[in-house]
């Protein structure tokens, strides 16, 4: 995580707010401010929050544009993203995930920028690695992300039968570095 140039990532919209929110209270608070709650809109995210997520909430004129969520623990990473996928809490490493930009809003920079407060928001809190999982067939996110230079490190396999997970790792000989 390095620092960058917040005026590298700021989007089209120039009316727009962002939320760090880390609690339901938090939500609560911020819903009876501007008399709108973006956990409405995003039903696992009271559920998230009383897991330790932190979520990262972009508002336009009051109204919820882009969400994406923050795991610092193995309870919150189980919460944002239910893919078994590495990460080290107890060596400074975090994950990102289950990011989403309200269709009217997409295509105008929102999940980039939201990516680049999340990474700041950890690298301020001292964590030197951000962890995700993102599907081939998400180009949006590939996109998103590769402003970032991500090393791509794996690729995987998860089938979903019922209750039961099954997770295959692949590592790449050669990390890919997206420059």
């Amino acid at each position: 995580l390095k620092e960058r140039n917040e005026a590298d990532f700021l989007p089209e919209i120039r009316d727009f707010t962002l939320k760090i929110i880390s609690s339901n209270e938090e939500a609560d608070k911020l819903a009876e401010a501007i008399g709108s709650d973006f956990r409405r809109r995003f039903v696992k995210a009271r559920r998230m929050l009383d897991k330790g997520a932190i979520a990262f909430c972009i508002f336009v004129k009051g109204k919820i544009a882009h969400i994406g969520w923050i795991a610092l623990s193995e309870e919150a990473h189980k919460a944002v993203d239910n893919l078994p996928y590495r990460v080290d809490f107890s060596n400074h490493e975090a994950c990102t995930g289950a990011t989403e930009t309200i269709p009217e809003y997409r295509g105008k920079g929102l999940m980039a920028y939201g990516y680049f407060k999340r990474f700041q928001f950890l690298r301020e809190k001292g964590i030197v690695v951000s962890r995700n999982a993102v599907a081939k067939s998400n180009i949006a996110s590939q996109k998103a992300h590769a402003k970032f230079s991500p090393r791509v490190y794996a690729e995987a396999r998860h089938l979903r039968l019922l209750r039961w997970h099954f997770w295959k790792e692949k590592p790449l000989a050669q990390p890919v570095s997206h420059n």
